[in-house]
């Protein structure tokens, strides 16, 4: 929740609109302490007026300082003293404006020279917003970092771009985009200046995202667009040359390590939302990790062709320690099954429509038993929704996952919740306990 709700305001509160509004309102609080102070003592009841308006604007200041701490982080904020000239300054206003506001000192003249003097002080901030205005670049490049989170970024010789070198020979990065996206993505002139500073004419970009593209001219038209549906099986032709590979497959590099130094092809499927602390891959790439395991054992026992065919029908599916997730007994998940993009089976487990619900509470666990389950053959895709308000992930489902039924044994399926799509996220586990988990159980058709 605290990511969502940071990445969420984040736009906001780094965005130029709303620097420019906290200038109008300082220009505004300096020119009400000149009026409140030039006002006769018969106006007062005006003056009082203006001291509320004022300190409202102090509140604001303060609250803006709590959010970019909340956004920046508290080291980062504070590792800059202009930042913290910035947030004593806000502290200090408005304790002083709370005080003349609600104190009677009118009889005091040094007091609201003090309050003058402090509320000027809110000019070093309108020095700072337009240092910053002036600096489109260093916002975007914030703002990048902050949208790229803990991946690991290139940021050498001028450059800082969410982008790592996988081999000498591969680079995966994000999108390049242009327009408004390039402010928190890849700017394409940068990624075109990249590639052309360090690998000018020996390089090819793969574009493997079948949602956009762009013109291919930055690039010098060495680009290959390979159409590639998120989260699905996926093929992909490496060359003995540089290749920038965006939207990539996960599972696509790893098996290219697997046949290194032949650089031939991949099969599995794709997941690059989950790149992790070390750049844009991680070991545990959940369904790619899994694909990555099938790819060996189709080197090792099957000489890099796939296995035999295998149809099998699914009978159940046991979701393990299951309390707390939802209503916490099965009834509120909804089952839908899908082979090559085509939806073959739903079940919705509180109608008991072509399913039966079997809670296993000494197991804190919950069967549910597919009616005429459907037969299935190569790549599936099973995806679970709930009526019960779990929150949604990727694929706007609370959890999914992918299997190949050439690698299935023993006609069992058992995957850990960190082979889970969605609960494999550590912020999830507060709802997806350590046992959490699903297995299938098939038969013979």
């Amino acid at each position: 929740m605290y990511h969502n709700i940071r990445k969420k305001i984040s736009p906001f509160v780094m965005s130029f609109g709303f620097r420019v509004f906290g200038v109008v309102l300082i220009v505004v609080d300096i020119m009400l302490v000149i009026v409140d102070l030039s006002l006769p003592q018969r106006s007062r009841d005006v003056g009082n007026a203006l001291e509320a308006v004022s300190l409202i604007i102090s509140f604001f200041f303060l609250f803006d300082v709590l959010l970019r701490v909340y956004v920046e982080g508290f080291k980062v904020y504070f590792s800059s003293k202009l930042n913290i000239l910035d947030a004593c300054v806000v502290v200090v206003t408005l304790v002083v404006t709370m005080i003349y506001t609600f104190t009677d000192l009118s009889g005091n003249s040094l007091i609201p020279r003090v309050v003058t003097f402090l509320r000027s002080l809110r000019i070093i901030i309108l020095v700072r917003v337009f240092r910053l205005a002036a600096q489109k670049k260093e916002l975007e490049k914030v703002t990048r970092r902050m949208v790229s989170e803990n991946k690991r970024r290139y940021q050498k010789d001028g450059f800082d771009l969410d982008l790592t070198y996988v081999t000498d020979r591969i680079i995966a990065m994000s999108f390049p985009s242009s327009g408004k996206q390039s402010f928190y993505r890849n700017p394409i002139k940068e990624v075109a200046r990249f590639l052309d500073t360090k690998h000018d004419g020996h390089y090819k970009v793969y574009n493997l995202c079948s949602e956009k593209g762009y013109d291919p001219q930055f690039f010098h038209y060495r680009v290959e667009r390979v159409f590639i549906d998120d989260h699905n099986a996926s093929v992909l032709m490496l060359h003995s040359f540089i290749a920038a590979v965006h939207c990539i497959p996960y599972l696509s590099l790893c098996i290219y390590h697997i046949c290194r130094p032949e650089f031939r092809v991949t099969y599995g499927s794709t997941d690059q939302r989950g790149w992790g602390f070390r750049g844009h891959i991680q070991p545990n790439m959940i369904c790619s990790g899994r694909y990555v395991g099938y790819y060996e054992i189709m080197k090792t026992k099957f000489n890099r062709q796939l296995p035999p065919s295998k149809s099998l029908k699914i009978k159940s599916i046991r979701i393990h320690s299951i309390a707390g997730v939802g209503k916490g007994d099965g009834s509120d998940l909804r089952v839908k099954i899908i082979v090559r993009k085509e939806l073959v089976f739903q079940c919705v487990c509180a109608k008991q429509e072509n399913c039966t619900v079997f809670p296993d509470v000494g197991s804190n666990a919950a069967v549910i038993s597919l009616q005429n389950g459907p037969v299935v053959e190569g790549d599936v895709k099973v995806m679970f929704e709930s009526s019960a308000g779990l929150p949604k992930g990727y694929e706007d489902v609370p959890f999914y996952f992918w299997f190949n039924t050439s690698f299935i044994e023993n006609n069992k399926l058992f995957l850990p919740r960190e082979e889970l799509d969605n609960p494999h996220k550590a912020k999830t586990w507060n709802l997806y306990k350590e046992d959490f988990g699903v297995t299938m159980s098939f038969s013979d058709p």
